[in-house]
């Protein structure tokens, strides 16, 4: 296991590097240029002094060839350092190290309740196959899988204000505010879909085994067949979507966090493509795609624990 996690980590650090090549390419010989929107930007009636404009690219460095400007910008993450914004002209650190917290608070809890939710709903619909609850659950599922979270969202504040007569909940003021539930919900909604059709599809599956007809010929109840039973072999489908979730979650973030007003990374990734604030852009995609393989290395982990047949086969492999 330990080599095959380090091997893991091996295979990553090329695709991250790759992957930031290609980003800092893009901005770089894109059309946005963070030095020219200040002057676009700035309030006032402000002359654009090319002059200027091109003494400031200077100090920055900006004027160097791009395999300079990248190799200085990889030797500076490698030190921790992912540079200064050059909109703002604060630390680039500084800004992940506010904004990250709040993204990892509403995007665990999200996909955390969204799990767990989602688990025993589609528990239930498979134990009422074909039945009005089945049938419900079912179609609950395909409605949100079907409604974007870019729709979500702006129907549920229409919902909250012209129907229930409150107030819209903007802005954060911690997890445990009212103001994080409805946030939560669009999050969560459209990604517990795949987790009910999934829990759904593994319980069907496990039912006709025949161990799980053994124990009930037994006359054992059927919560203790599901809990003992069904839930382990069904848990291995569902937690292989778990590197989908966190993907879907991140994404979903940056319009979420800009409708309901939180300080997250979403938000601060909107604002730093407007502004074309490349040190800031790097740095989320960064932060990102470590979520990301963090996640799906624990996926992978975890199956081992879920069904033995995998860690056996793992070590075969190895």
């Amino acid at each position: 296991m330990g080599r095959y996690i380090l091997f893991r980590l091996l295979k990553w650090i090329p695709s991250v590097f790759i992957l930031l090549l290609l980003i800092y390419a893009l901005v770089f010989f894109g059309a946005g240029d963070p030095i020219k929107l200040i002057f676009l930007q700035a309030p006032g009636d402000v002359a654009y002094d090319p002059d200027r404009v091109e003494a400031i690219r200077d100090a920055a460095g900006l004027n160097r060839p791009f395999l300079v400007q990248f190799m200085d910008y990889l030797g500076n993450i490698a030190n921790g350092n992912f540079g200064n914004s050059l909109v703002s002209g604060r630390s680039v650190n500084s800004m992940i190290s506010a904004a990250l917290p709040v993204t990892l608070k509403i995007g665990l809890t999200a996909i955390f309740l969204l799990s767990i939710v989602g688990i025993i709903l589609g528990v239930i619909a498979a134990l009422n196959q074909n039945k009005l609850l089945d049938n419900l659950i079912v179609g609950f599922a395909l409605i949100v899988w079907g409604i974007p979270v870019f729709v979500a969202g702006p129907l549920i504040i229409v919902f909250l204000v012209l129907v229930m007569d409150m107030d819209v909940p903007y802005g954060w003021s911690g997890l445990l505010s009212f103001k994080v539930i409805v946030p939560l919900l669009v999050l969560g909604l459209n990604p517990m879909a795949l987790i009910i059709r999934q829990a759904r599809a593994g319980v069907l599956e496990v039912l006709s085994e025949d161990y799980v007809r053994t124990a009930r010929a037994k006359g054992i109840p059927n919560y203790q067949v599901v809990v003992k039973h069904i839930m382990r072999p069904v848990l291995t489908p569902v937690v292989s979507q778990i590197g989908l979730l966190v993907i879907a979650t991140l994404n979903n973030s940056i319009l979420i966090e800009k409708v309901f007003g939180l300080p997250g990374l979403g938000r601060l990734t909107e604002t730093a493509i407007k502004t074309s604030d490349y040190p800031v852009i790097l740095a989320i995609v960064l932060i990102f795609s470590t979520v990301v393989m963090a996640s799906n290395l624990l996926v992978d982990i975890s199956y081992p624990l879920l069904d033995p047949r995998a860690a056996a086969k793992k070590t075969g492999d190895e």
